[in-house]
């Protein structure tokens, strides 16, 4: 049903071919526009997402429940306790019960 297209790349301007199984995977998920960047080129924009959060900037603290010495990576307001991830896991698995 569907057939190869070739489409260029609107970051490196190279051609590349979008695929019937691709389209008919695009049509299953519901995607209303083709690809716009080639395969390479989505996979750096896709894994240049990920380097942003490594630069998150962290903020130590001690943990309010054990006394622990951790990093968040938000600024505490003093208007709410701030646990250490071991602890803020063991809450959150009480509060399901």
């Amino acid at each position: 049903m569907y057939q190869d297209k070739t489409l260029t790349c609107r970051e490196c301007g190279a051609e590349f071919v979008f695929s019937g199984s691709e389209q008919a995977f695009y049509a299953e998920k519901g995607f209303q526009n083709e690809p716009g960047r080639c395969p390479s080129c989505r996979a750096v924009r896709r894994n240049s997402g990920s380097v942003g959060r490594s630069d998150r900037q962290m903020y130590e603290v001690v943990c309010d429940q054990c006394g622990v010495t951790t990093q968040v990576p938000f600024q505490p307001r003093g208007d709410r306790p701030v646990l250490c991830r071991e602890c803020f896991d063991r809450q959150r698995q009480m509060s399901r019960y």
